[in-house]
């Protein structure tokens, strides 16, 4: 993979897929597509390797071509999501809520204090380079910075705010915007999907990519309850969208995507 237009393509595909990042539940990665193989070893002078340097400018670009969705979704970690998928996350994180509804997040004890004033902020202007957002918030000195970057993690992984650009001249920089902002359609897509449709698409992307699975691992890449994953495969099971099976050598019985059976 040599191309932004095939990074993408490869991402359309996936569903989801991480940065550098190997989940051991079996998320595809950008670094491993762009370096042709499973499981590369990380180089020793990593500034001056292909393939790394490729896939932080293509992390960097696509999401600034608004090709793709990027954010910490799945465990804390940076993922990029394709943007007929996003509305089914944006869907299992947020539901009907809009940007505005973030002092209702607050007055709920489910948003920091901290997360309320940069959203304060952010409303009342956007986009915000980061070092106009952390002043914008009163956070500009550097003994707010763990502050700040604790509440911007919050807040990415709340689907509040987006990273829209990176900035290297003059200075190294983060553009910040509201989601609802960036990504309008996708957003309304979203509010419109139920939380049933949305975590069938999910799980259906994901073990179509995945190949295999159990539910405990779904419920552990996806952070939800086990009841919920289990309702979601039931569901995909009837529909034929996967099958219940044992594998010969392996222990147990394993989720199978029907693609990977033929069907």
């Amino acid at each position: 993979m040599r191309s932004a237009r095939a990074a993408a393509a490869f991402v359309d595909a996936v569903g989801v897929c991480s940065t550098f990042y190997r989940f051991p539940e079996g998320v595809p990665s950008l670094w491993e597509a762009v370096v042709g193989r499973a499981a590369p070893r990380w180089p020793r002078r990593s500034h001056h390797d292909a393939g790394v340097g490729l896939t932080w400018r293509l992390k960097d670009d696509l999401p600034a071509a608004r090709r793709v969705y990027y954010g910490k979704l799945l465990r804390g970690r940076p993922v990029l999501v394709a943007l007929d998928l996003f509305p089914a996350f944006y869907a299992l994180v947020r539901g009907r809520q809009r940007a505005r509804d973030y002092r209702a997040e607050y007055q709920a004890g489910r948003l920091s204090h901290t997360a309320r004033r940069l959203m304060d902020a952010l409303v009342r202007e956007h986009p915000l380079y980061t070092r106009e957002l952390r002043a914008a918030a009163f956070l500009l000195e550097p003994r707010h910075t763990r502050e700040f970057e604790r509440a911007m993690a919050e807040l990415q992984q709340g689907l509040w705010v987006v990273k829209s650009e990176e900035r290297y001249e003059p200075t190294f920089s983060y553009r910040w915007e509201l989601l609802e902002a960036w990504l309008p359609d996708a957003v309304a897509a979203g509010r419109r999907l139920s939380r049933a449709a949305a975590l069938e698409r999910v799980v259906d992307r994901h073990l179509a990519a995945a190949v295999y699975t159990t539910p405990r691992r779904l419920a552990r890449i996806f952070g939800l309850p086990m009841p919920e994953i289990a309702g979601a495969v039931a569901r995909l099971a009837r529909g034929g969208r996967l099958v219940e099976t044992a594998v010969a050598g392996w222990s147990g019985t394993w989720l199978v995507h029907r693609t990977a059976l033929g069907r």
